[in-house]
């Protein structure tokens, strides 16, 4: 499949963009301008001014002179490249691929997106109708190439969709200016008559490379698609995407059920293929007015089971919000991981022993408690005991080294030490009365100390003595002294507690 490309062009972009916030200045003459060398410049007008004979880089005071009751308003520097953001990421619904092209237009890429609107021309023709029902003064154009496609949106006058491979021939009755060349270049190309590109198209390179410089030829094979021309996307794209569009503005959560299973479908296909799954996974809504609503899930472990991420999704549908309607869904992973054969061979067991069963149960428990309430532990190649365990990051994690089970460990281990009062009978005992929390403990039995040294190459710091305490009423603690009496009075911290 070759590449096409949209080029779009807001022939008045800062001034429509007045008129949707001032509906009164629609059928006003009134023009946008800044200060410029001591003179009041103008930067934007609007259609009205221009039909009074009005242009952009005119004196305001000549203006005045030709048309005295214009209005004149304050030009924004930056505006228009605010303008064309917000209405690039207004176009991700057409496509994934959208970029802006200052002062005033927009490039997409739109290979592979337009069958999902019955074709280019069908395509092309809601694109425009919904821009200039927002009201904007819009001219478009689709073809192989970036150049060729904005030179036909700005001088083109017949039709706006190009043939794949019939850029040459559009361009020929083009004038130089549709190549996109510098000031200097088309002054130097008027003032030797060559006012076509059919004029010097078919030039020697090297005469023309002489006479006006490498740019016109890179120009040139922009717009022929001989030198590939990169855009910067306002958003990198997916690589993991699919997208569907309705037919009528969708509005019951039905319909978002119904759109999302079949994105699910198509978007686990893929992945089969690819011998992937699914790890982290978003769903966006584009409605009509604007507005994106999305919901998002992630999984323990790769997963490409429909029914599974649908469920996941499926909690979560009653926060969007259609209003008056979605026109257009989504759906991307942009987080990915490999799935083994015998993951496969697993999804169809349910019987006990099954991982991709439990990861499924963890998955709907932490859609319903929230992707944060459920972690697993591994144990880390570190002596201090906080940090002596990690967070695995999906079920299918192996640990580096075991578990230590030959002295005992408490089954819960404090973030952080907390300090406690206790009262010793003489130096390196255990402690008889210890003080946690506001609350007195008399120690029954004890254990230790089991002495832990501070990991040097990370930290510097005293040793740690380790007890194993239990109170009169049957409660076990894991303390630790820091330090010794040798050097003063230590403190004392409280670790753990046993089960």
């Amino acid at each position: 499949m070759g590449k096409r490309f949209i080029a779009i062009w807001f022939r008045h972009l800062t001034t429509d963009r007045m008129v949707r916030s001032q509906p009164e200045l629609k059928d006003i003459p009134f023009v946008l301008s800044a200060p410029e060398r001591g003179r009041m410049v103008i930067k934007a007008a609007n259609i009205a001014a221009q039909e009074k004979g009005i242009q952009v880089n005119m004196v305001v005071a000549d203006c005045r002179a030709i048309h005295p009751t214009l209005q004149v308003f304050d030009y924004q520097p930056g505006q228009a490249e605010k303008l064309l953001n917000a209405l690039a990421e207004w176009c991700l619904r057409y496509t994934p691929v959208v970029a802006t092209d200052l002062p005033e237009g927009l490039i997409l890429d739109i290979s592979g997106c337009a069958h999902l609107w019955g074709g280019e021309r069908p395509y092309l023709k809601e694109l425009l109708t919904k821009l200039r029902g927002y009201g904007y003064d819009v001219r478009a154009a689709i073809a192989d190439t970036v150049g060729t496609a904005w030179a036909v949106s700005r001088f083109g006058q017949v039709s706006p969709i190009v043939a794949s491979a019939s850029q040459m021939e559009v361009l020929l009755p083009l004038p130089p200016a549709a190549l996109r060349l510098e000031q200097s270049t088309l002054e130097r190309l008027d003032k030797l008559g060559l006012h076509q590109i059919s004029s010097f198209i078919t030039m020697p390179r090297k005469a023309l490379r002489r006479r006006f410089g490498q740019g016109l030829l890179s120009r040139l094979d922009q717009a022929l698609g001989q030198e590939y021309e990169v855009i910067q996307p306002i958003q990198p794209a997916e690589p993991y995407q699919e997208r569907l569009p309705s037919l009528e503005p969708i509005r019951t959560a039905k319909g978002i059920e119904i759109a999302l299973s079949q994105l699910l479908e198509k978007l686990c296909l893929r992945l089969a293929k690819e011998g992937k799954g699914v790890r982290k996974c978003i769903f966006k809504c584009y409605r009509i007015d604007g507005n994106v609503q999305q919901i998002e899930i992630g999984t323990n472990q790769s997963s490409r089971n429909v029914r599974h991420l649908f469920k996941l999704f499926e909690l979560k549908i009653a926060t969007i919000a259609p209003a008056l309607g979605i026109e257009v869904f989504t759906i991307e992973a942009p987080i990915v991981e490999d799935t083994s054969v015998i993951q496969d061979a697993l999804w169809d067991f349910t019987e006990g022993g099954n991982g991709t069963a439990i990861a499924e149960l963890l998955d709907r428990i932490a859609g319903k408690l929230g992707v944060g309430s459920i972690h697993r532990y591994l144990p880390d190649e570190h002596y201090w005991p906080e940090r002596s365990l990690k967070v695995a990051s999906s079920l299918a994690e192996m640990s580096e080294t075991c578990w230590r089970t030959d002295i005992p460990r408490p089954i819960h281990l404090l973030p952080q030490p907390e300090t406690i009062d206790v009262t010793v009978p003489m130096p390196d005992y255990p402690p008889m009365l210890f003080n946690y929390k506001g609350v007195l403990h008399h120690v029954k039995k004890a254990d230790g100390p089991e002495r832990i040294e501070q990991e040097w190459w990370l930290q510097q710091g005293l040793y740690r003595d380790y007890y194993c305490i239990e109170d009169e009423q049957g409660a076990r603690y894991w303390l630790f002294r820091l330090g010794s009496y040798d050097s003063g009075e230590p403190k004392w911290f409280m670790h753990g507690f046993f089960a």
